[in-house]
């Protein structure tokens, strides 16, 4: 897949998932898995790092299709945020 698909799939996802992006890698060095044992920490009441209001199940589900995307492409999305400090 070229680059520009890449680009396309980064420019069409929805600022809840690129700002998903954005903690991944800020809050959680890039791990998926830690993000998603914290937002599974949170529902089940047991301590947790960050609150998403409202919103842990539909961003545990977005989490799922993004992981799944890069694992396929073997690539960070976040480097297609042309806003984000490389």
């Amino acid at each position: 897949m070229a680059q520009t698909e890449h680009q396309t799939y980064y420019d069409a996802l929805s600022e809840e998932a690129k700002m998903l992006l954005v903690l991944r890698d800020e809050l959680y060095g890039g791990s998926w898995d830690r993000m998603d044992q914290d937002l599974s920490n949170r529902l089940k009441g047991r301590p947790y790092i960050f609150k998403l209001v409202n919103r842990m199940e539909e961003d545990r589900e977005r989490i799922k299709v993004l992981r799944s995307y890069e694992e396929k492409h073997k690539i960070n999305l976040r480097d297609f945020d042309k806003g984000a400090a490389q």
